[in-house]
């Protein structure tokens, strides 16, 4: 019999984990954040209406991100501040997959701008400014006066409003465990909140993050629809994994849940270690 050939495990590219529909600060962590700290100096200085919306929430990434949502004119720019002090290559990893990238001098030497984000360092703290339609594309977009003068803004305020590393919920704590044995060590980072009632926990460190999201509109499994299609998990009707993103996804009930770990350096994220940190969590999500 021919031997068998080896399936080369595959490894994540993504830097953060795809995000639950609808998270954009319209639900989320309550509290003062950086987007409602600088919207109405913006205003004025910008001299168009920016608003902010009044919720925050951690998009489980690596860099673990922090993420607010401004609004100019009804044009949406997320702003990201790393949960944790960067690391030597925060400020890459944020900007990796942008498009062509050029120095901006206006927030230091170490700022980058792309067509559609600006990255830079804060500190000890890696941001992100994302325009969701893009720096100077018309008409989705903001131009890029306006995204230097929000970095500006931004960086402003960054050193007073850094959030404590831990924030806990009692129900993320059975998973704790299982998230630590795979980051390999006393996580650094907690993120444990409720959107609309619906679960988020996320465990990180420097070098690897992993996060349970039940999303609050379970309607549709975004992921299902890729080509070539996602493997399916022995988990949810439906569950899907996905590799290349860390990722097990599944619905349970009348919830959809996402189950990522990311690493750097990238290495497999295997089904079973998803299924092992999700498992003492299910009674949760067949409510």
């Amino acid at each position: 019999m021919p031997p068998t050939p080896v399936v080369p495990a595959v490894v994540p590219t993504a830097i953060a984990p795809p995000q639950a529909e609808g998270l954009d600060g319209t639900s989320g962590e309550a509290g003062v954040n950086i987007c409602t700290a600088v919207a109405w100096p913006l205003s004025k200085e910008l001299g168009v209406t920016v608003t902010a919306k009044p919720f925050s929430w951690n998009d489980g990434g690596l860099p673990a991100l922090d993420l607010c949502t401004l609004l100019l004119d009804r044009r949406a720019v997320t702003v990201g501040v790393t949960a944790l002090p960067k690391q030597p290559d925060s400020v890459d990893r944020l900007a990796a997959g942008s498009g062509t990238l050029e120095l901006l001098p206006e927030l230091g030497p170490d700022a980058r701008i792309s067509p559609s984000r600006v990255v830079f360092p804060v500190d000890d703290r890696a941001v992100q400014v994302l325009s969701t339609g893009g720096i100077d594309r018309y008409p989705t977009g903001i131009d890029r006066v306006k995204a230097v003068a929000i970095s500006r803004a931004v960086r402003d305020v960054v050193p007073r409003l850094l959030r404590t590393a831990r924030q806990t919920d009692s129900a993320c704590q059975l998973s704790t465990p299982e998230a630590e044995k795979f980051i390999g060590t006393l996580v650094q980072l907690r993120r444990d909140y409720r959107v609309n009632g619906a679960l988020t926990c996320i465990w990180g460190s420097f070098d690897a993050t992993v996060s349970i999201v039940e999303s609050f509109h379970a309607d549709t499994i975004p992921e299902a629809v890729r080509t070539p299609p996602p493997r399916f998990a022995p988990i949810g009707k439906p569950g899907y994994y996905l590799p290349d993103q860390g990722e097990l996804v599944f619905r349970q009930g009348r919830r959809v849940v996402r189950v990522s770990g990311l690493t750097n350096p990238s290495r497999e994220v295997p089904l079973d270690t998803l299924l092992g940190v999700v498992g003492p969590l299910l009674p949760l999500f067949i409510k």
